[in-house]
């Protein structure tokens, strides 16, 4: 029988039982459940087998079968169904005991080809994200870059491995974001639904309830908040999912303010807090905070002044002073506050408490 026949046949019995990756490769039990989670990670499952056997892996359906949690009958069909439908050759090597390409295969099928620019670009998104281990963000998207970047054209071009040594994302101590927590509060707003939980303010021991109706989940400096309508206190508020406990998601249902828009909401944070009030922040620094400052947005409302001997002078315009006052703090001698008289206040009342705890008895 002629390989053209042996096809036809292979083809017109997959086409019989409706048997594609993405919709029927469970090993056959009908329970619906897992023909769907099957079939969500069919294409990645797929792309697994061509990137080893393009590595000359000589992987087999036992293997497959093991690290995928499926049974051999579903990588046998993942196969049969990569000869029929993409013509991709692969065949079985009895001495390795796996399977093979007879001939060259320079691309994945439906993978798109991209420049090595677009790839180095991809590849920099995804060391990005690193920093978003721990969140349900993190595996859908470690799984998306592996789907595109399957299999590129022939050109040289960088890879994940290439990458680990020409760069890094490295995020000052990122929060370790409780899982759970962190879907409450995706679902919640997703649906619509109120949220009630446990919530404990910087600096202090006991937490109280809130009622809070939540519109928008935000990271900030490796940190993720909630802003929400909180409503007990009929206000806008930000909570830290840090100093969130025993969170649920309610029954009661609401709808979003048409004018709520969260980059007006933050547009006089410093990062995620926003105030009542509205003040001109003015800030001169030396010449080695320069170097530091210049060529970064810190405010959308700044405005930087070179000065005569290197230094600068900074304006801004906040709603509030609290963040404002630890920035400050942080630049040390470097940093010094002209305006509001506020901040001149708080600030030195912080630096003489700090010099009172380095004396010398």
């Amino acid at each position: 029988m002629s390989k053209n026949s042996v096809q036809q046949r292979r083809g017109n019995a997959l086409k019989k039982e409706n048997r594609s990756p993405a919709a029927a490769l469970s090993p056959g039990d009908g329970n619906e459940a897992d023909t769907v989670r099957v079939g969500r990670n069919a294409t990645e499952r797929l792309l697994a087998i061509h990137q080893l056997i393009s590595a000359k892996r000589y992987p087999n359906t036992a293997r497959l079968a093991r690290e995928f949690d499926v049974s051999q009958k579903t990588i046998k069909r993942d196969v049969e169904w990569m000869r029929v439908h993409w013509d991709l050759p692969i065949e079985y090597d009895r001495e390795r005991h796996g399977y093979f390409y007879s001939r060259e295969v320079k691309q994945f099928p439906g993978v798109p080809t991209i420049t090595e620019a677009e790839m180095f670009a991809m590849l920099v998104a995804h060391k990005a994200v690193e920093q978003y281990s721990g969140t349900p963000f993190h595996k859908p998207l470690q799984m998306a870059f592996r789907k595109l970047t399957g299999q590129l054209d022939d050109k040289e071009r960088y890879t994940l491995q290439d990458t680990d040594e020409v760069l890094s994302f490295r995020p000052f101590a990122p929060e370790a974001t409780d899982m759970e927590r962190f879907e409450i509060v995706a679902r919640a707003i997703q649906q619509r639904r109120a949220l009630r939980f446990m919530y404990r303010k910087p600096g202090e021991k006991r937490a109280e309830g809130r009622h809070i109706h939540p519109y928008h989940l935000t990271c900030n400096n490796n940190r993720w908040y909630l802003i929400g309508y909180d409503v007990d206190r009929n206000d806008i508020r930000t909570f830290a999912l840090a100093r969130m406990n025993d969170g649920a998601v309610l029954s009661e249902t609401f709808q979003k303010p048409k004018d709520f828009s969260v980059a007006k909401y933050l547009r006089g944070s410093l990062t995620v807090m926003s105030g009542r009030g509205d003040y001109e922040v003015v800030i001169e620094f030396d010449a080695w905070a320069t170097d530091q400052l210049r060529g970064r947005l810190w405010h959308s409302s700044q405005q930087v002044t070179e000065l005569p001997g290197g230094e600068s002078r900074m304006r801004m315009r906040l709603s509030g002073l609290e963040e404002v006052e630890r920035w400050v703090l942080s630049w040390g001698t470097h940093a010094t506050v002209i305006s509001p008289q506020s901040l001149v206040e708080r600030v030195s009342t912080i630096a003489r408490s700090l010099a009172g705890c380095y004396e010398t008895p």
